[in-house]
């Protein structure tokens, strides 16, 4: 075969060759230089990221014969460095643990560990995944790695340290090997596109590099991937192909519905991802993806996409981290749902629904008239009277309306500096200028006490589900309107006294009220029976 794929092409032959692992070829370099070479190096780090490549090249510095000591970089002409490359020299082995994971494989390498090197300064054991060793054979790899010869050194390399046993890993020198950078990558492909003369674009390498996810292996073996789609050059379009990758566009259309409340134009464009067959949790990885990048224009300011930069400007902030919190716990349920696109789906009506600026998704009305960032609904009085009718009232025989407020409360915030009673609280929290989403969530939650500026609620609800921002924004309130600090403290329980369920009880008694006058009226009851007809469920609605 005469072609040579270029994550094997490419493959660092010293030390000054390896892309973005510098913390760890300092610390080998120095301990070579300094001869100070441990008993056993430990190489951790996700795949590709160049840790048996690093550990070849630790024993072509410790045996090449260039020096006759060992050196920070190798020759790589003497006989040592060219049989450790094609993997022939005698005292260089290399072993995977995944194939050979019995005690026995472990005793026949320790039987060999006491002979001294015939044909180099150290005898090198290469133990690749490590990890996967059976504790047997780490037992019997205990004592040996304490106290080997000093002609002895073991590299171990493994992707899940964790299942390496801590009396193996006390006695190694571990190195942690870093995921590599996308710019970094992108950096790395560029230079070896150049070098094989491939024609390309730049953003074609920057999406190769990001899908990558920072492994150097990946990211050339996408590159010849795109290299033979590309029919010899790489073009942004094939590589979107190749990868199965969403134009953006459609996602940034998405969110800007989803913010703007416009139901049905997000779903349009949903649809339209749909006639692509994406992977779906590909999608909502991007939608993440959007939603941490507009976080950061709004805090920093340094975007060079100019759709995040219309996004940031147009969501609130508070907003944007509670779709950010509804797209990774959506994330986080996807493997357990059976249709990967109702999945999906089920995340952007959850988006919809807490929108303060919702929209019926069968009836969407312009964007223009739509309220920008940092602007508050604002609360109509006959809106404010509805919410003051569902004031909470004793377990007593007092009649509910009496606790029905005629006006908002504006004006008398300071007779609540100290609230005492369930009542008292409804009163002042229906008062409160509350977001839609902190409304419906607080609101079924029973007043317990007030002490100094611990106000404790009560309900079926657990503080880890709450968002932190929604509950700041929530505290924030009640302090405003108290004149004083406040922080919520939640107690599990029911809730039989909060403000939603006295509005509920409320609105009961109005329609039964409307439903008793309506059949007890001498004129309905006569022309029923006149006609012989009924009045139809749920026609009957009381006035406001």
């Amino acid at each position: 075969m005469s072609y040579q794929v270029l994550a094997r092409k490419y493959r660092p032959t010293n030390f000054e060759e390896v892309v973005g692992q510098d913390h760890v070829v300092q610390a080998l370099s120095n301990s070579i230089s300094q001869d100070r070479i441990h008993q056993a190096y430990l190489l951790a780090g996700t795949r590709g990221v160049g840790k048996t490549t690093i550990a070849r090249i630790l024993a072509k510095c410790l045996n090449c014969q260039s020096a006759g000591c060992p050196v920070t970089s190798p020759c790589d002409k003497c006989s040592a460095c060219e049989e450790i490359k094609v993997g022939r020299h005698l005292e260089f082995l290399e072993i995977d643990a995944a194939s050979r994971t019995g005690v026995d494989d472990m005793r026949e390498l320790i039987e060999n560990v006491q002979y001294k090197p015939s044909n180099g300064l150290y005898k090198i054991y290469l133990i690749d995944e490590v990890h996967m060793l059976s504790r047997a054979s780490f037992n019997a790899l205990l004592k040996t790695l304490e106290e080997p010869p000093e002609h002895v050194v073991f590299i171990f390399a493994t992707t899940d340290p964790d299942k390496i046993p801590k009396t193996v890993l006390s006695r190694c020198l571990q190195l942690n090997l870093k995921t590599v950078s996308q710019n970094i990558l992108q950096d790395h492909l560029v230079s070896i596109v150049k070098n094989e003369d491939v024609p390309n674009e730049v953003e074609a390498l920057g999406l190769i590099a990001d899908s990558a996810n920072g492994s150097v292996r990946d990211a050339l073996t996408l590159l010849d991937q795109a290299i033979a789609h590309g029919a010899g050059s790489i073009n942004l379009e094939e590589v979107k192909s190749l990868l199965g990758t969403i134009d953006h566009s459609y996602l940034y259309g998405m969110m800007n519905s989803v913010i703007n409340g416009d139901g049905s134009n997000a779903f349009s464009h949903l649809d339209s991802v749909a006639q692509l067959n994406p992977e779906y949790d590909h999608i909502l990885q991007s939608i993440i993806s959007i939603l941490h990048k507009v976080s950061l224009e709004q805090v920093l300011g340094d975007s060079d996409i100019d759709e995040i930069k219309e996004l940031a400007s147009i969501i609130d902030p508070e907003f944007c981290q509670l779709l950010y919190e509804i797209a990774v716990n959506a994330y986080s349920m996807f493997h357990v749902h059976p249709n990967p696109k109702e999945a999906l789906e089920i995340c952007l009506l959850r988006m919809i629904a807490f929108n303060p600026l919702k929209q019926d998704l069968t009836g969407v009305t312009n964007s223009s008239e739509i309220e920008k960032k940092n602007k508050k609904i604002e609360i109509t009085p006959s809106i404010q009277l509805d919410k003051l009718e569902a004031e909470n009232v004793k377990k007593t025989k007092q009649p509910i309306e009496e606790l029905i407020v005629e006006k908002p409360l504006e004006d008398n915030k300071e007779v609540f500096t100290s609230l005492k009673t369930y009542q008292e609280w409804n009163k002042a929290y229906l008062a409160m200028d509350l977001s839609p989403f902190s409304e419906a969530l607080f609101g079924n939650l029973e007043f317990v006490s007030h002490e100094q500026s611990l106000i404790t609620l009560k309900g079926d609800i657990d503080k880890s589900s709450v968002p932190q921002s929604v509950l700041e924004e929530f505290q924030d309130e009640c302090s405003s309107f108290l004149k004083l600090k406040i922080t919520i403290k939640f107690e599990q329980g029911s809730s039989q006294n909060s403000p939603s369920s006295i509005k509920s009880e409320v609105n009961n008694k109005k329609q039964s009220s409307a439903q008793s006058s309506i059949t007890n009226d001498l004129g309905i009851q006569d022309i029923m029976k006149k006609f012989n007809g009924k009045i139809q469920d749920g026609s009957i609605k009381p006035l406001d």
